[in-house]
């Protein structure tokens, strides 16, 4: 709720301190009688366009505006104000601040922390809702009507909050697990295969000492055949082993 309005140099108003109520609060005078201008700081306090028109003409520094607001303990502002790094306390006032000069830059303030328009706009939002010819309704800007579902639906933007984080950090905890399990069935597989060919091959104790030696026996052999074959070449090969075939036969008929 708005409590407090202080404006210096705005426009036509030198100095002005309004403090507001509760309950219904109305500014009545006639045309020209400068309720645009406090709406104007209004605006100006909480984040709207403002040119260096809003200066007071012969003011010796700038235009200034300062709302203040006393807000419920589960407000949706202090969540804002958390998001953007704000420091606040639940107990006490929120004070929203702009100051506009000549040249036309401002400066905004929460709670005398320098911060940028664009942040006072959006507490703006949270606290005000201006109804008016050429005005904007809450309920037809979309930032809005988030903030209204869950209050209609009764949810904690925390709450909510809190629990997508843990669904995300579950789905990933369970995507890890997953690729575990796929990684041990590859392994699995893996081994069920060696052994399959470990029980293909049939090994026996000593059978490496056996395959050394028949290894070395074959080696022997093959050493021999080649030195066989050598001399049989050395000794005119196969005429020669045709010509000792004929002397043995010729042999053997003389024997008989």
């Amino acid at each position: 709720m708005l409590i407090g309005l202080s404006i210096r140099d705005v426009v036509l108003i030198e100095s002005l301190d309004l403090a507001i109520g509760p309950g219904l609060t109305a500014l009545t005078g006639e045309t020209g009688a400068g309720k645009s201008i406090i709406l104007d700081a209004l605006g100006l306090a909480t984040g709207a366009r403002a040119d260096a028109g809003l200066v007071r003409r012969g003011a010796a520094g700038h235009a200034s505006a300062t709302a203040i607001f006393a807000l419920a303990p589960d407000h949706p502002a202090f969540a804002y104000l958390d998001d953007k790094g704000l420091d606040y306390a639940r107990d006490e006032d929120l004070v929203l601040r702009r100051q506009l000069s000549p040249d036309g830059r401002s400066r905004a303030f929460v709670n005398d922390q320098a911060t940028s328009v664009g942040v006072l706009k959006d507490l703006g939002a949270l606290l005000l809702e201006v109804h008016g010819q050429h005005e904007t309704v809450g309920l037809l800007d979309p930032r809005t009507h988030r903030t209204l579902l869950d209050v209609y639906g009764q949810v904690s933007v925390g709450a909510v909050s809190s629990a997508w984080s843990g669904w995300r950090a579950a789905r990933e905890a369970a995507a890890e697990l997953k690729a575990l399990s796929d990684r041990a069935a590859a392994e699995t597989e893996e081994l069920t295969l060696r052994l399959s060919e470990l029980d293909r091959l049939d090994p026996r104790d000593g059978e490496e000492t056996a395959l050394a030696e028949e290894r070395a026996l074959l080696g022997s052999a093959e050493k021999a055949l080649a030195d066989i074959a050598s001399a049989q070449d050395a000794l005119g090969g196969d005429n020669l082993s045709g010509k000792l075939a004929s002397a043995f036969r010729a042999l053997e008929r003389a024997r008989d």
